[in-house]
């Protein structure tokens, strides 16, 4: 292994060190912050505040992907320690920002125009959903004008610095938000305070943190017509991200409002809950993703195809494998945790729960957008419009009829579409440039890996566990003990013996202990 490839390994390790950290005190806290929230505010305050991230979401799909377009066209002048080119493409990020930050204003007036109509089945003051709204715009607009060159740090593969001082002072916000909702008298307004509060002190943080790092880093946002006529990569790349942004958007962000619209806002909060421990454990794969992707960019840049393909495949069969041991968790111990944790009327009925397990695998085995985004392909428009108007127009339809089962198979319907059939197609075609029968004939095996594993899994757990019944944390901690490491030896065995991706990966690991 050479010197450059040690580098990005180290880099990508530490990232992911120091994101799995906070990620999973943060993962703690939001539980415990959850409960005080249905506990003392109730399921309305709770599902306004998710419905109100959610139109705040729409709002920022004007960011059209500028991030990512400036990350990807950032990694050539990082490696060759470009200053002036590096100080240029960051100044044209902050005139971009400017603009979208304009549009995402004008939106905010609009919508709170409709505020009324939008949430009149709601038993809240309306001030509560103007405040919640408010608060939260005010920090989205903060990372427009004032924190967009942390850029720099993710691109540079020293994203763990974002993460240590970000993470940290938001866990302190979560801790202050919690004690504010005990014990004060109007919580909700102490809530929103200490969130806005939070917002303007990372900035403040954030900036520091860039002026010690980078003190060479001096932006100028005036210069963006100018440098936006030198830069016409990534005005492309940024047209072309916008329509991926949509399609996030429109996977992530329009089911609670959906629900909203069939339902109420107690069945957002409901369907919140099981999404508080989705996004959980999403973050930590995300962590683990977001510290090697910049590793992946500089790797794709050497343009060694063998050494690629051997990354991807180590990539892929270890997130299909850490995918797999995730679900498998949620499946056997997600109801009996929301059981204990905010009470059996929280549960969610089976049919439903089993299609969100499958819209998670499918989201957290995503290696393909890692390197589709390393090659910087993005050209493939239709695709996210197609997953798009699949996503939105089978989640209406099917929920009319089916409910939240049918919402949540809309999603489903096109995540296997365009990500488990279009994705790896593209990849292979114009990133790879070869046949796509090795992706098919690999991956397939490690599916069938997966579903061995699961059955073996659940055959042993039969014979050693007779009733599962659980009725307090300590049992439910036991019993996930249990279920977690047979699993993990079940499916470890599997993979080792049949997939060389894995093995390799395991090298890795073991090489780098050493």
């Amino acid at each position: 292994m050479n010197v450059i490839t040690e580098s990005r390994t180290s880099k990508s390790i530490r990232n992911a060190k120091i994101a799995l950290l906070f990620y999973l005190a943060n993962l703690i806290l939001q539980f415990f912050s959850r409960k005080i929230f249905l506990d003392y505010l109730g399921p309305e305050v709770l599902g306004l505040n998710t419905t109100a991230q959610n139109l705040l979401g729409f709002l920022n799909l004007a960011e059209l992907g500028i991030g990512g377009a400036i990350s990807y066209t950032l990694y050539k002048p990082l490696y060759q320690n470009d200053i002036k080119v590096i100080n240029e493409i960051v100044s044209l990020q902050g005139w971009l920002y400017r603009r979208v930050a304009y549009i995402v204003v004008g939106g905010a007036c609009v919508f709170m125009c409709f505020f009324p109509m939008i949430f009149e089945k709601a038993v809240l003051p309306l001030w509560y959903t103007y405040g919640s709204f408010i608060v939260l715009l005010v920090a989205s607009l903060l990372s427009y004008f004032v924190n967009y060159p942390q850029v720099i740090l993710t691109a540079d593969q020293k994203e763990y610095k974002i993460t240590l001082n970000v993470q940290s002072i938001k866990l302190a916000k979560i801790v202050l938000q919690i004690v504010a909702i005990r014990f004060l008298s109007n919580g909700y307004v102490y809530w929103m305070i200490l969130e806005l509060l939070t917002a303007i002190f990372i900035a403040i943080v954030l900036n520091r943190v860039l002026k010690k790092e980078y003190p060479w880093l001096n932006t100028s946002p005036s210069l963006g017509p100018i440098l936006k006529k030198k830069y016409p990569t990534i005005i492309t790349k940024t047209k072309q991200i916008f329509f991926h942004k949509v399609s996030g958007f429109v996977l992530t962000q329009t089911s609670p409002l959906i629900i909203y619209a069939y339902a109420s806002l107690t069945l957002v909060a409901i369907y919140g809950n099981y999404m508080l421990i989705i996004t959980g454990v999403t973050l930590l794969m995300n962590a683990f993703s977001g510290g090697i992707t910049a590793g992946i960019g500089n790797l794709v840049a050497e343009n060694n195809m063998q050494r690629i393909k051997e990354v991807f495949w180590e990539l892929t069969s270890c997130r299909i494998w850490l995918a797999s041991i995730i679900c498998f968790g949620i499946y056997k111990l997600a109801h009996s945790f929301i059981a204990l944790w905010v009470g059996e009327s929280y549960v969610i009925e089976q049919e439903p729960f089993i299609v969100l397990l499958l819209i998670t695998f499918i989201s957290l085995t995503r290696t393909n957008d890692l390197f589709i985004y390393a090659y910087g392909l993005y050209q493939d428009i239709w695709s996210p419009i197609t997953e798009a108007i699949l996503n939105l127009g089978l989640a209406i339809g099917l929920g009319y009829y089916y409910g939240l089962t049918g919402i949540l198979l809309g999603t489903a319907i096109s995540l296997l579409i365009i990500v488990c059939c279009w994705k790896p197609y593209f990849l292979y075609k114009c990133g790879f440039k070869e046949k796509i029968s090795e992706y098919i004939y690999r991956y397939m095996k490690c599916m069938l890996l997966v579903v061995f594993s699961f059955i073996g899994t659940l055959k042993i757990l039969h014979m050693i566990v007779k009733d599962d019944f659980i009725s307090s944390y300590y049992e439910w901690g036991k019993y996930g003990i249990l279920c977690l490491s047979l699993y993990i030896t079940v499916s470890l065995l599997f993979f080792l013996v049949f997939d060389s991706g894995m093995r390799r990966f395991v090298n890795r690991i073991k090489s780098i202990i050493r």
